[in-house]
């Protein structure tokens, strides 16, 4: 069967039922299922996050961007856990106009957080660890201090759970071109897919681990120490 299509301006179109099943395939592929993203943005609502402070700093949610104003120490974690081959994503830029807590120092993170001591309930210690920096190393995580030690150092470490958490040389790095720019919007990129994990800056892998013992499943968590940082365009999203 033929199906003849007329337009006063140009020819005779004629289309076989192959061509229009061929036609309609092709759609039903292209507007297919597409993976969701895990989670992306959230700012506005605070029930989306858990905040560890120090006294002296405050955290302050907008509809786009978390504001962070810290004194001693903050942690603000996704509340939701992650799990499997995913990619975390963020703008961050650290502030420095003059302000109280405008320190360029210590664009930090924390991912796959696990808390031994409560492996059913991670927040369940979340007043006791209250932001202080020494507190957390009881968790199994992944950790990236960036611009640490007032912008000298960008540094990876692996927590074990237990106190352990060593510093190779190749995770040391002091050269200008790792530290922080004040002021300057930077991108970041980590993933974690199977025995791999990187962390990356405006497109430049920064650190890549293979670890035998690979953190799959965690918490996710900003991390800073007396500084103003702004923080945009936050998503998650599971690997293809």
């Amino acid at each position: 069967m033929n199906i003849q299509f007329f337009n006063r301006n140009k020819p005779l179109i004629k289309l076989n039922c192959t061509t229009i099943i061929s036609f309609i395939a092709i759609l039903i592929i292209s507007c297919g299922p597409k993976k969701d993203a895990i989670f992306k943005n959230g700012f506005g609502n605070k029930e989306n996050w858990v905040v560890e402070q120090r006294p002296g700093g405050i955290v302050n949610f907008k509809k786009n961007k978390i504001e962070i104003l810290d004194k001693d120490g903050c942690t603000v974690w996704l509340k939701k856990q992650l799990s499997g081959n995913l990619k975390i994503e963020y703008n961050v830029t650290v502030i420095d106009a003059g302000g109280p807590f405008d320190r360029v120092s210590d664009n930090n993170c924390f991912w796959m957080a696990k808390d031994p001591e409560n492996p059913d309930n991670f927040f369940k210690n979340s007043s006791k660890r209250a932001g202080k920096f020494s507190n957390y190393n009881t968790l199994k995580l992944y950790y990236v201090g960036y611009g640490g030690h007032d912008n000298t150092k960008t540094r990876f470490r692996r927590y074990d759970g237990d106190f352990e958490r060593p510093l190779f040389p190749e995770h040391d790095l002091s050269d200008k071109k790792f530290l922080i720019t004040a002021n300057k919007k930077m991108h970041v990129e980590i993933i974690v897919n199977n025995n791999l994990t990187s962390y990356s800056r405006d497109g430049e892998v920064i650190f890549k681990i293979d670890d035998p013992k690979p953190y799959n499943e965690g918490y996710f968590g900003f991390r800073t120490v007396n500084n103003h940082m702004l923080i945009e365009n936050f998503i998650v999203k599971p690997l293809n």
